[in-house]
């Protein structure tokens, strides 16, 4: 599937981003309304409904990975929950090899940092649901896209698992107290957030039919919850639709780094 946007001032890779749909409950929602209103042209794959993930990342300016239901660490078995996740996984590595902007949300942030050596576990402190404040750390300064996040953004959470241990030599950009790994980022150019950026209101309260059962154990009424949901969207857009402009702007190419330096001078790590 093929979301289209503006072409103008694409960088040498074009102005395409692959986007990983890798659960139907996740989609892009208003996150794809502000990467293609930064300029990038959006290409969906849903390997959940049989889609192919492209064998590399050859002529696309960025990949974008959403968020699912799913496990990222395997079972006791040591299977893993979706099949395409070992392509996913070498797809993120050859993102951060190759210097390919890459935002990848929730399930997609745990991908990310365990593709690289990081480490993710069912969390020790339970599920994190509903609006919750993450702290930008002062490191964030240097970030190109984190650098104008206020210091306590809003965010909205669902996550039953989390990053225990990021890869070596990462930079951690956000935290808060239950869930110290909120955002990260792997060499020059690929962010994990834990939170999720791209919900409606809609699609929250899918979550909240569907995961009933976790919220009354929780003690969380739904009803309450969607409330306050409704009542943060716009400041979650406020704050992350400019966040997603200046990624698609480092996609594109547009944007220095913060610190007075271009993005690439950036060191890379990761795996070569």
């Amino acid at each position: 599937m093929t979301i289209e946007g503006s072409t103008a001032g694409a960088a040498p890779r074009g102005n395409t981003a692959l986007v990983v749909e890798n659960d139907p409950s996740d989609g892009l929602a208003r996150l794809g309304d502000w990467l293609t209103g930064g300029g990038l042209r959006l290409e969906l794959v849903r390997p959940h409904a049989g889609e192919p993930l492209p064998a590399d990342l050859d002529g696309y300016a960025a990949l974008v990975v959403l968020g699912g239901e799913q496990d990222a660490f395997p079972d006791e078995r040591g299977e893993r929950a979706a099949p395409w996740f070992d392509e996913l996984d070498g797809l993120l590595r050859k993102a951060v090899r190759h210097r390919v902007p890459t935002l990848a949300i929730c399930l997609g942030a745990q991908l990310l940092a365990q593709a690289h050596g990081g480490t993710v576990e069912r969390s020790a402190a339970g599920p994190e649901v509903g609006v919750r404040l993450v702290a930008r750390r002062d490191v964030a300064d240097e970030d190109p896209i984190f650098a104008a996040v206020p210091f306590a953004p809003d965010v909205l959470q669902w996550h039953l698992d989390e990053i225990v241990e990021l890869p070596m030599n990462s930079t951690l950009l956000a935290a808060s107290t239950h869930y110290p790994i909120q955002a990260y980022r792997i060499g020059s150019a690929a962010w994990g957030l834990q939170f999720h950026i791209e919900c409606d209101l809609e699609m929250f309260a899918q979550w909240a039919i569907d995961g009933v059962g976790t919220l009354g154990d929780l003690g969380i009424d739904p009803v309450e919850m969607l409330e306050r949901v409704e009542a943060a969207l716009p400041d979650v857009l406020d704050v992350w639709k400019p966040f997603a402009e200046r990624f698609a702007a480092v996609a594109l190419g547009r944007t220095p780094h913060a610190g007075g330096g271009g993005l690439r001078s950036l060191p890379l790590i990761g795996p070569r």
